[in-house]
């Protein structure tokens, strides 16, 4: 079996700060690199913090070709159990299929303090078209690096792999059918403009979950990747100031 290289800058990533912790996920196809100026943020503002790679990720399309979303859904398991063992209270955030996961571990750990959502997504029509293709077809192309701000790439895959879109559709889908459990504290950024996840996602998201504290911010420079984009410190201050209003 073929052993694959993690990517520089793919790394997980774990920091002990005090007893609040924060587990961070990147997206479909991404890497903790989309996602580091947020946990360098949490760092710096105390956090204990962990943002694993997701089983299949930072490393070659054809190792993601193999996995599952169960195995993404293990992999911050791991991380959230990390946590556990170190703090009394934590909270999450995650990009896009990070979002999806952050839903996923709100719906299944009511314990969660408050999560974060960026450009999150619960269904993506343009990739129902997946399910009819010959099985010849084994990759697509990439969808990684939707950036506004000019000279900024994303560390992703430059193809994207036919087996896993399968699945991320069938987790989206059972993710979505839950959301009406959802209710810890959330906030949910969307990009207006985005060429990956439909900006819709966000908004049947605010309507369905249950939260009784929940608020949408509009990120109107930037688009899929916001994180990496123009609008990486209004998400950054603005998550960092709903979790600290959560006691």
């Amino acid at each position: 079996m073929t052993q694959f290289e993690v990517l520089k800058g793919a790394e997980a990533f774990t920091y002990e700060g005090g007893n609040k912790g924060v587990l961070v996920s990147h997206g479909f196809t991404g890497t903790t690199q989309s996602m580091k100026p947020l946990a360098d943020a949490f760092v710096e503002a105390g956090y204990t913090v962990s943002m694993p790679r997701l089983k299949g990720h930072g490393t070659h399309h054809e190792e993601m070709e193999t996995s599952t979303y169960q195995e993404w859904i293990d992999s911050i398991e791991e991380a959230y159990a990390w946590l556990s063992e170190r703090c009394d209270t934590i909270y999450m955030t995650g990009l896009s299929m990070g979002g999806t996961l952050t839903l996923y571990m709100a719906q299944h750990h009511p314990d969660l303090k408050a999560i974060s959502l960026i450009n999150a997504a619960i269904e993506v029509p343009a990739m129902e078209g997946v399910k009819q293709l010959p099985a010849e077809v084994r990759f697509l192309d990439a969808i990684g690096s939707d950036i506004k701000k000019p000279g900024v790439v994303e560390l992703a895959y430059g193809k994207t792999p036919v087996a896993a879109v399968k699945q991320l559709l069938t987790f989206m889908e059972e993710v979505k059918s839950g959301l009406s459990s959802v209710q810890c504290p959330t906030i949910i950024f969307v990009a207006p403009e985005d060429h990956v996840v439909p900006p819709t996602n966000s908004q049947t998201i605010l309507n369905t979950i249950a939260s009784r504290d929940k608020v949408l911010v509009e990120l109107l420079e930037s688009y899929h990747v916001a994180t990496l984009d123009n609008d990486q410190e209004t998400i950054i201050q603005k998550t960092l100031a709903f979790f600290e209003d959560q006691v």
